[in-house]
């Protein structure tokens, strides 16, 4: 069994510099000159994975570029596929990885997670969290609420960037007319919210090293 492995822990390893964490995932973009380019690329990574990596690995193929994304944080892995790519010539862009999840706060969670399951055809993980099984959609999530609000948005999206994107995202938000409502919890999250106070979390692994699984 593998030693489990923190995003503080990967990012210091050796080859990863292609690579940021999102939550629970840790994902790589290369562009592509073009679909066959991308096709050829996608066809190597299959190759260099073994049965049980390819149970980690997700790939998305666009005619711009493929995204990379594996489900524990396995820095051998990432840094096989980094090879794969220089091999044909493509470089990462980091700035083109997040991870979004809705949210929604939730004055008992047990009571309203099995209508969201049902209705969005996800599956659970644990007692607060839903995820799409195909891997498409953007993860659903419960924040307890301790008392009853009527002013405030119930739902909110989080958006995982990477922790060196973080504050160009957050600065493009506010020139678009967002506001900063919160950076208490900074720089593991910051809450944003537009013009009628709709909200936003920007959040990013730091701060996040418990409980996350991978090997170096």
């Amino acid at each position: 069994m593998s030693r489990q492995i923190t995003a503080r822990e990967f990012h210091a390893a050796e080859g990863v510099e292609d690579w940021r964490s999102l939550y629970h995932l840790v994902s790589a973009h290369f562009p592509t000159r073009s679909l066959t380019d991308g096709i050829a690329f996608a066809d190597a990574i299959g190759r260099l994975a073994d049965q049980a990596e390819q149970r980690i690995l997700t790939i998305d193929l666009r005619d711009a570029g493929v995204t990379v994304s594996l489900s524990r944080r396995d820095a051998g892995l990432a840094r096989r596929i980094s090879a794969a790519a220089r091999e044909r010539g493509l470089s990462a862009d980091p700035t083109a990885v997040q991870v979004i999840n809705v949210t929604l706060d939730a004055l008992v969670g047990a009571d309203v997670l099995p209508f969201w399951r049902a209705v969005l055809g996800y599956s659970p993980i644990g007692d607060d969290y839903l995820y799409d099984p195909s891997r498409r959609g953007p993860g659903f999530g419960l924040q307890q609420m301790d008392v009853r609000r009527s002013h405030r948005n119930r739902m909110h999206l989080d958006v995982a960037v990477p922790h060196d994107q973080a504050e160009a995202r957050i600065a493009a938000a506010l020139a678009a007319g967002g506001r900063l409502v919160s950076d208490a919890y900074a720089p593991m999250w910051w809450v944003l919210a537009d013009a009628e106070g709709n909200e936003v979390c920007v959040a990013t692994w730091v701060g996040r090293d418990a409980g996350a699984s991978g090997t170096l």
